[in-house]
């Protein structure tokens, strides 16, 4: 007994019909692989032939923009009128354009410290500029902290308006076009917007707004920016 195998002791019967259907099988499969799997086979090849040449090409195209335009770009100091603004020793700080600069904040715990004292660091006639946070969070220790800072900001001397609505309808922009309802921003002759957590250098106003005085048709300046570390644990 120990000496059978297994298929030994299958009924005939079920033996052969196992066979048929293995058999039946292989000639299925022998059908099918040529007409049809093969075909399949040939198609994926050829697809990921062509993705690749796809990001050949897209490799090389790019490679070639960026050293034409390192090569023939013409930077935005030579595209567009600048020159540096100059005293007016008649005019006096009045020569400078009033500028307005709002902070949209929600909840920024981490970066309102930071934030807040950078745009109050800008180097501009203090008599000619006004930090305006709007603050949309809806801790209310963090409002407070926010508040505070501004508070602390003024104490300094520096013009920062503390803005608060009681609803957040359009979130960010909707605070944007919120802050340009106050009868202070009728004064402004341009806006510059900061997110919560941009530190612009302190001579930002001095490297951008000549770009609006000297080029008319010029309505906006987006300056590159990039992301810091942030030192938080969180």
């Amino acid at each position: 007994m120990d000496g059978h195998t297994s298929t030994a002791l299958l009924p005939e019967s079920f033996q052969g019909t196992r066979d048929d259907i293995a058999g039946q099988m292989g000639m299925v499969w022998q059908q099918i692989k040529a007409p049809v799997i093969v075909p399949l086979l040939r198609l994926a090849v050829f697809l990921c032939l062509v993705m690749s040449i796809m990001l050949v090409v897209e490799k090389v195209y790019m490679a070639a923009v960026i050293v034409l335009v390192k090569l023939f770009g013409r930077r935005p100091e030579k595209r567009y009128k600048w020159e540096p603004m100059r005293d007016d020793l008649e005019l006096g700080s009045s020569a400078y354009p009033m500028v307005l600069v709002q902070i949209p904040m929600y909840n920024e715990k981490e970066v309102y410290q930071l934030s807040i004292g950078a745009a109050c660091g800008l180097s501009w006639p203090s008599d000619r500029i006004i930090i305006q946070v709007l603050d949309d969070s809806t801790d209310p220790v963090i409002k407070d902290l926010v508040e505070l800072e501004c508070q602390r900001w003024a104490s300094k001397g520096v013009d920062i308006k503390y803005e608060i609505r009681d609803n957040r309808s359009g979130y960010k922009a909707g605070a944007l076009k919120e802050g340009m309802k106050r009868s202070y921003v009728k004064r402004c002759d341009y806006v510059v917007i900061f997110d919560a957590d941009f530190q612009p250098e302190p001579d930002f106003l001095w490297r951008s707004i000549p770009f609006l005085i000297h080029n008319p048709d010029v309505g906006l300046v987006q300056a590159r920016w990039k992301f810091g570390i942030s030192s938080s644990a969180n």
